[in-house]
């Protein structure tokens, strides 16, 4: 059977949300023209009271010119704050259209990337819009410094070619700051990332760390980290620092030379007082946005590094697919010649088998460690894409249903169970609406329903980060209610018994029982022989290959003959 086609793809990126927002950037632009515009008001004042004011002595005029003055300069603050208030917009409204996908992205890489810090791509998305919030701004008066330059060339050549110096030397500066802290503040940022997935990893696994006295090689570890990106930052820093100052330093002179040079002319002359007075104003108003942007060239670098990574993700995930809806989960599943290795490897762990799952039938997946059984159960469910062959449910490729619409019909138990901040009732309902029928019905299905009401709040109660007021026991059988509820027709259990005690045993086998009585069809992987003794069939899987499928009444004498084997092997698994 080909593969389903696609009727309708499209690539997101965060040049696409930009686009999405060129009419907010065109409107900031606009906004950019009036406030440079006016910012000409301030020296064509000083203009008119040197040269017609102070020949004049007229009063009247003084009041009138200052007036005027006063009223375009208050017009210019109110634009300005306008485009300052559009630009924090933008970048709200750039988050708004990409935080959705950001997120699915994440959480789409993290199947292919395993231990994945996602956490650093969101702050990545918080760089790029305080950047647009604040620093953008120079780039929008950046275009106006030729015109600045120009008026001042009008005034007298020698005063342009004193502006025109400046702003090169200016803009030399820029590029020397580049070039000077990229590298730096690029060292930085990936060691601080490596320092925060360290931290992270550390507060997974504190007690483990805790028990085994491993947090003083974790620190020591961290500080490594820690101290390689401040030592890179403060490079970056220092470099930077010392360009501004000299920055600062250069413009000072140039307001100097600008000033004498103007006297010059004016003894001769050449220009009126206001002229150079003037001039001073635009050179320095001219000078301005490049100033501002080697001030703000650690925000714009930064804004920079974060727009490349996450480019870089959107780039590497799958296109979001428009697919035709397909008719209700019946549950019936074919695995044709599959090869499959886990994401990042090209070593296969599955090495091309073929067998078929009836709708409503029970299988376990035994064998030894390592034999590929979770990756068996990841394929099944479409986390995964194999490397060539199939996975078929009812006919179509799992991993091409539309995920919104077979997730519902899809229970899965991982081994490591992980709930969320919340009630008891938004877990097992999926964090979805809260269908109180179906979550009582998918907790006693579990037979976990005396369990909850023996909580605090029992349905409502607040079961921390992870389950944290859970013992390990009441999350994984929370976790089953989770996979039962709204009576899923194909479910994986990967290890479901692996925190049971005999009360939760039971409950499982009687949960079995129950899905093989509703028609869903069920994979279990375990080696419980109360467990296989429930299953309609045992597939076996043994260094990636297929090494037995049928009946389970063919398998269980050798399996329950071994006695405690089997339990020793199921450790293993």
């Amino acid at each position: 059977m080909p593969r389903m086609s696609r009727p309708h793809s499209q690539k997101i990126s965060l040049q696409s949300a930009i686009r999405t927002v060129r009419r907010e950037f065109a409107a900031a632009g606009l906004f950019s023209f009036f406030i440079n515009v006016l910012m000409l008001v301030s020296p064509l004042f000083m203009l008119q009271v040197y040269d017609r004011v102070l020949t004049s002595r007229n009063g009247f005029t003084l009041l009138m010119l200052a007036l005027l003055a006063v009223a375009l300069l208050a017009v210019m603050a109110a634009l300005d704050a306008l485009r300052a208030r559009l630009l924090v917009r933008i970048g709200r409204r750039m988050d708004n259209q990409t935080n959705g996908v950001l997120f699915d992205g994440v959480l789409t890489a993290a199947l292919y990337r395993p231990g994945l810090m996602g956490a650093q791509y969101f702050r990545d998305m918080d760089l790029i819009r305080q950047f647009m919030a604040g620093p953008i701004a120079a780039f929008f008066d950046a275009p106006w410094v030729p015109v600045y330059l120009g008026l001042v060339f009008l005034m007298h050549p020698w005063l342009g070619l004193v502006a025109l110096a400046g702003a090169i030397a200016i803009f030399a500066l820029a590029w020397m700051n580049d070039r000077l802290t990229r590298l730096a503040q690029q060292q930085a940022t990936e060691r601080s990332v490596q320092a925060n997935e360290l931290v992270d990893r550390a507060l997974r696994n504190v007690e483990a760390l805790r028990a085994m006295g491993m947090g003083d090689a974790m620190r020591r570890l961290w500080q490594g980290h820690q101290s390689e990106a401040l030592h890179a930052q403060c490079a970056a820093s220092e470099r930077g620092a010392t360009i501004a100052a000299v920055s600062k330093a250069f413009r000072l002179i140039l307001q100097v030379l600008i000033l004498g040079v103007g006297a010059g002319l004016a003894i001769r002359q050449e220009i009126t007082p206001g002229m150079m007075i003037a001039a001073s104003i635009i050179m320095g108003r001219g000078l301005a946005p490049l100033e501002q942007a080697i001030g703000g060239w650690r925000s714009f670098s930064a804004a920079r590094a974060a727009f490349g990574r996450l480019e870089k993700l959107f780039a590497a995930l799958p296109q979001s697919d428009s697919r035709m809806s397909l008719p209700p989960v019946k549950g019936a599943l074919s695995v044709d010649r599959l090869i499959a290795a886990p994401p990042g490897s090209k070593s296969p762990v599955l090495k091309g088998f073929s067998f078929a799952v009836s709708p409503g039938e029970a299988v376990a997946i035994i064998g030894p460690s390592a034999a590929g059984k979770t990756t068996l159960a990841r394929l099944i469910l479409g986390l995964w894409q194999p490397q060539s062959g199939f996975v078929r449910l009812d006919g179509a490729e799992v991993c091409n249903w539309p995920r919104s619409e077979l997730g519902p019909q899809v229970g899965y138990l991982p081994q490591d169970v992980e709930l969320f901040a919340g009630t008891v009732a938004q877990n097992i309902a999926r964090f979805g609406e809260v269908d109180a029928d179906k979550v009582v019905e998918a907790a006693r299905r579990a037979g976990c329903h005396e369990m909850i009401l023996s909580l605090p709040d029992g349905y409502d109660t607040q079961i921390g980060n992870n389950g944290a007021n859970l013992s390990a026991g009441q999350r994984q059988r929370l976790g089953l209610a989770r996979a039962l509820y709204g009576d899923p027709r194909l479910i994986v259990l990967d290890e479901p018994n692996a925190n049971l005690d005999g009360e939760g045993e039971a409950a499982l086998a009687a949960a079995v029982r129950d899905i093989k009585a509703r028609g869903s069809t069920l994979f279990v992987i375990s080696h419980r022989a109360d467990i296989l003794r429930l299953v309609d069939k045992i597939l076996v899987l043994n260094n990636g290959q297929l090494a037995g499928f049928g009946p389970a009444a063919d398998y269980l004498p050798a399996l329950t003959g071994r006695g405690r084997g089997t339990g020793q092997n199921k450790e293993r698994a």
